[in-house]
């Protein structure tokens, strides 16, 4: 496993359906930011490393939709999709996120892209879901695992000058 300089935090509100997902990268905001709306770039880091990443739909604009499905060994695992609410260009983004097995699971996702010393973002994911229930089902599936192994792909794909 890779080592890498920051610590993905993954919070869990106690008293609202929430989480909250915060890293650090050694890039500036517009790099972060076209890793997320790229499609090559997006496929290449995003998820655990057991599984390989197939964009199907992507429309990286505000009202545009997005669709990708994680892969191993050849064979589907899960697909995911959502809208692009807000893309604002560099700052933020704000989408829906559903995974295709649990449709009525739909989180609204605010992405922000901050600035901070030394050329580097802190990125920051607010998702909102629907109870608790939804939010501790998401918790407990492993999201933890794909969330940190695909922030430090980003992280390594970044290092490359991406």
């Amino acid at each position: 496993m890779t080592m890498t300089k920051y610590e993905t935090q993954i919070v869990a509100d106690e008293k609202v359906p929430t989480i909250e997902i915060i890293r650090e990268f050694d890039a500036a905001p517009e790099q972060v930011f076209r890793a997320h709306v790229d499609p090559e770039l997006y496929a290449q880091w995003v998820g655990p490393r057991s599984l390989t990443t197939r964009i199907t739909r992507w429309d990286a604009r505000t009202g545009g939709a997005w669709a990708f499905a994680n892969d191993r060994d050849g064979e589907e695992i899960a697909s995911f999709y959502g809208s692009f609410h807000e893309v604002r260009q560099n700052e933020r983004i704000v989408w829906t996120f559903t995974y295709e097995g649990l449709p009525d699971g739909v989180a609204l996702e605010t992405l922000t892209f901050e600035e901070v010393e030394g050329g580097r973002t802190r990125l920051r994911v607010l998702s909102v879901v629907s109870d608790f229930e939804a939010r501790d089902g998401m918790l407990a599936s492993g999201m933890d695992v794909g969330v940190k192994e695909g922030y430090d792909k980003l992280a390594e794909l970044l290092a490359k000058g991406a």
